[in-house]
C-alpha cells in the first residue's frame, strides 16, 4: 500500500489525501458487503462509502455528539428499509481495521515513534468511539423497530374493531374472525371510548363472522355489555353462532337480559332505522 504524506500533515488531511486508497483497502476488508453496496444504496439511498468516511472523521476528531447523532440516523435508516444487520456489522468492523492500518502508516510516514503508553491510550479512544457508534446504532435500530411494531399493532387493533356509524345515534360493530383475550381487551377499550366520543346511543354488535369463543372471551363480552349499559348506550347483538350460543348455555350464562338479540344484522338495522 503506497500512501502519500506531506510534512506536518494532520491525520484528517492524510486520510483525505489518500481517500481512494482507503476505499480500496476497505473493500478488500469487507468481503461480503462490497457486492451489496449498490443494492443497499438503491434500497435505502444509503451511500456506504460516504458514510464510512464520515464515521472515520468523527472518530479520529473525537466528535462525540455528531457520532451519536449519526449512529441514531443510521440505525433508523437500516431498520426502516429492513437492511441486513450482519452487513452493517461487517462494514463497521472493516472500517475499524482499515482505519488502524492507515493510522499505522501515518505514524510510520511521519517518522514518529509512538510510545507504548501513547499507543494504548489512542487504541482505547479509537475503539471506544467505534464501539459507541455500534452501540448507539443498535439501540436506535431496536427502538425504531419497536416503535414500528407498536404503530402497526395499533393500526391492526383499529382495523379489528371497525365501528361504523349508521346515523347520528346508531353504530354497528361487525366482528370477523377469531377473538382471543388480547383482541377482546382491545374491543372493550375501543367500544367504550367510541361510545363516549361519538355519543352512540345504540350499538349493534354483529357476531355473524365469529364462529367460536373461548370461555374467558365470552366473560369479557358480558362485561362489555355491562360497560355499554353503564355508558348510557343500548347494546344489540346479532348473528350469534350456534356454537357460541351452546357454550353460553353450558357456562350457564345468558345475555337476554343484558342486550337485545336479533337474528341478523339486516334485521337489526331495519328495525332501528325504522324506529
Amino acid at each position: 500500500m503506497v500512501l502519500t504524506y506531506h510534512e506536518d500533515q494532520d491525520i484528517k488531511a492524510f486520510l483525505k489525501e489518500n481517500r481512494d486508497q482507503f476505499e480500496k483497502r476497505l473493500l478488500e476488508e469487507a468481503v461480503n458487503v462490497r457486492d451489496k453496496i449498490d443494492e443497499i444504496r438503491q434500497i435505502g439511498n444509503i451511500n456506504l462509502m460516504e458514510n464510512a468516511h464520515k464515521l472515520v472523521l468523527y472518530v479520529v476528531e473525537g466528535r462525540g455528539q455528531e457520532l451519536v447523532a449519526f449512529a441514531n440516523q443510521e440505525g433508523e435508516a437500516w431498520e426502516r428499509f429492513s437492511l441486513t444487520l450482519s452487513f452493517k456489522l461487517e462494514w463497521v468492523q472493516a472500517i475499524r481495521r482499515t482505519l488502524w492500518a492507515f493510522l499505522h502508516e501515518y505514524d510510520y510516514l511521519k517518522g514518529k515513534e509512538v510510545h507504548i503508553d501513547q499507543f494504548y491510550a489512542q487504541e482505547k479512544e479509537i475503539n471506544q468511539r467505534i464501539d459507541q457508534f455500534l452501540n448507539r446504532f443498535f439501540i436506535s435500530y431496536s427502538k425504531f423497530k419497536d416503535e414500528l411494531i407498536e404503530s402497526q399493532r395499533k393500526i391492526m387493533d383499529h382495523l379489528s374493531v371497525p365501528i361504523i356509524p349508521i346515523d347520528a345515534a346508531i353504530s354497528v360493530l361487525p366482528l370477523i374472525g377469531s377473538i382471543d383475550s388480547r383482541r377482546s381487551a382491545s374491543i372493550v377499550e375501543k367500544v367504550l371510548m367510541e361510545i363516549a366520543n361519538k355519543r352512540i346511543q345504540t350499538l349493534i354488535i354483529d357476531l355473524f363472522g365469529v364462529g367460536d369463543m373461548e370461555a374467558d372471551v365470552i366473560d369479557k363480552f358480558l362485561k362489555l355489555i355491562d360497560g355499554i349499559e353503564m355508558m348510557g348506550c343500548k347494546a344489540v347483538m346479532t348473528g350469534l353462532h350456534p356454537v357460541v350460543a351452546k357454550k353460553m348455555i353450558d357456562l350457564g350464562v345468558s345475555i337476554g337480559n343484558k342486550a337485545i338479540l336479533k337474528g341478523t344484522l339486516q334485521q337489526a338495522i331495519q328495525d332501528y332505522l325504522l324506529k
